[in-house]
């Protein structure tokens, strides 16, 4: 699973004193082993290696093949496993569990309050443990949780059930996002992160044409059992699986040679940001406090998500009551799944073939798609439910707009704390959304929903205002970088190397943004 856009260099290894950076930080001269990148020890070791392009396409491959499909199915695990509700919805999960009047949306909500909760304390954890490992056990956790679900038989049961579930699921999307940072370079983020976010569409048509199958279910349990039990099966067997296979780090991966892993640390030395540190610094998270970045990607994730639930949770109580059969519900969720997994890969590839400055450009395109779509729920007439359904379908390039915004944490924030913290709180912000979401489809207001779809455009519209703000913001800064520059001979293993001593992209005046 390599996917490759241009020759890459030859990397060459030099040496270079480097200088002081702010008041903040100490000069690398002064550094601490607190200071250096996990990866450090081999960095240096092979110092003196030269790369060739063939070889590090080579690596790169391995990393492909190793990495990517673990990421690939783990997250469309998680996805299926958090909008089961969805799927069960429609199979009388309200009747065996007794939910009435806000429940059901009450029940989307406290997924996410386990969520939020879990921000900080998952973040911490993933940097001073091993990720890959503490990864696998959260989904063999979140796969007892779901299974246990069918035991549920009131509310506070299974509120309790979604709590959990969204306490121990916390860990998968800030997770994924660090190992981006972790194992490819800044112009190989976007494509591989659409890869496995990707797997949300799919998910969508994996999920309505089991939801379509288990409607043909006539004997033995509550058909709305079923989806929990086969899909947190399937979890637990697949953490299994990513236990033995996924690695923790460059320089410890087993599948690759020692000079591999020296490939692979390089590669990613590149990006300015180390590798990983699993000290935590106190410095970079007041940093983090006072950086406007990470303000603008909370608030761009509160109004990215306050839609989501019409897309999640209640996709098929939307299509129904659009005036749909039971069964219609499901398979016509299907192109939706479509539209947002095409989305999804054609956005990558976009921002894979123009690395420098098209992921904001893109995540306003697939935005304006989502504000159209908004709107024409809120505008078009109840009786035209042909015309609704493509509107909501329009609204799944969210997923592209949302999923870029990861990537200016993974690819445009250095110091592995400030990482983690920057990733928390754009998470924060995106339970925030998940939670207030789910509140806006009123009981009472069914099968219109108005409020629902009015507070989806004006979450679309804080997000592309936010979206703009944060292009201005990199924008303005990078060419205020290159002005002071004028007259001083940067040297790019200078940047490298304060990137593998764990300095932030404010310290390190060698780092530009990726617009």
């Amino acid at each position: 699973m390599s996917i490759d856009r241009t020759e890459s260099p030859v990397y060459r290894n030099g040496s270079q004193k480097a200088e002081s950076i702010t008041d903040t930080t100490p000069p690398i001269s002064s550094a601490t082993s607190q200071d250096l990148d996990d990866s450090y020890d081999i960095y240096k070791r092979y110092n003196d290696i030269e790369i060739e392009s063939a070889e590090a396409k080579k690596v790169l491959r391995q990393i492909d093949w190793r990495v990517m499909p673990i990421l690939f199915v783990t997250y469309m695990l998680q996805y299926l496993d958090k909008n089961s509700i969805n799927f069960a919805s429609v199979y009388g999960l309200q009747t065996g569990t007794g939910l009435k009047g806000q429940d059901y949306s009450w029940l989307g909500s406290i997924f996410y309050f386990g969520y939020l909760i879990a921000q900080y304390p998952a973040g911490y954890l993933m940097q001073r443990l091993p990720i890959a490992k503490f990864l696998s056990f959260a989904t063999l956790a979140w796969g007892i949780i779901l299974i246990t679900t069918p035991a549920c038989y009131n509310f506070a049961g299974i509120a309790v059930n979604r709590f959990m579930l969204g306490f121990v699921e916390a860990t998968v999307n800030p997770g994924f996002v660090l190992m981006m940072s972790m194992w490819y370079t800044s112009a190989e983020q976007p494509l591989r992160l659409e890869i496995y976010y990707c797997t949300n569409g799919l998910a969508t048509m994996v999920g309505g044409l089991l939801g379509y199958a288990v409607g043909h279910i006539t004997t033995g349990l509550q058909r709305w059992m079923y989806v929990f039990l086969i899909f947190g099966s399937c979890s637990i067997a697949w953490a299994i699986v990513s236990l033995v296979v996924l690695p923790d780090l460059p320089s410890t991966a087993k599948f690759l040679s020692e000079r591999g892993r020296a490939v692979a640390v390089e590669r990613v030395a590149g990006n300015k940001q180390g590798v990983k540190n699993h000290h935590f610094k106190k410095y970079q998270a007041i940093q983090a406090a006072k950086d406007p970045k990470t303000y603008i990607l909370f608030v761009m994730a509160v109004g990215a998500q306050v839609p989501n639930s019409a897309l999640t949770s209640f996709t098929s109580i939307i299509v129904s009551s659009f005036g749909f059969s039971t069964l219609g519900t499901q398979y016509l969720q299907i192109p939706g799944g479509a539209v947002q997994f095409f989305a999804l890969i054609f956005g990558g590839l976009i921002c894979t073939y123009y690395p420098r400055n098209s992921r904001c450009i893109t995540m306003i395109v697939a935005n304006s798609i989502c504000i159209l779509g908004s709107g024409l729920l809120v505008g078009l007439p109840s009786s035209n439910k042909w015309g609704r359904l493509v509107a909501l379908w329009l609204c799944f390039f969210q997923g592209l707009g949302f999923s870029l915004s990861l990537t200016m944490v993974s690819s445009n924030i250095a110091g592995y704390t400030k990482k983690q913290i920057t990733g928390a709180a754009l998470f924060t912000g995106y339970c925030v959304g998940n939670i207030i979401g789910p509140q806006t489809f009123i009981a009472s207001q069914a099968p219109g929903y108005r409020s629902a779809y009015i507070a989806m455009l004006v979450g679309y519209s804080i997000k592309l205002s936010m979206v703009v703000t944060l292009y201005i913001y990199m924008y303005t800064s990078n060419k205020r970088r290159d002005r002071e520059a004028l007259g001083i001979a940067e040297d790019e293993r200078d940047a490298v190397e304060k990137g593998m001593h764990d300095m932030t992209e404010i310290d390190n005046k060698g780092f530009r943004y990726i617009l």
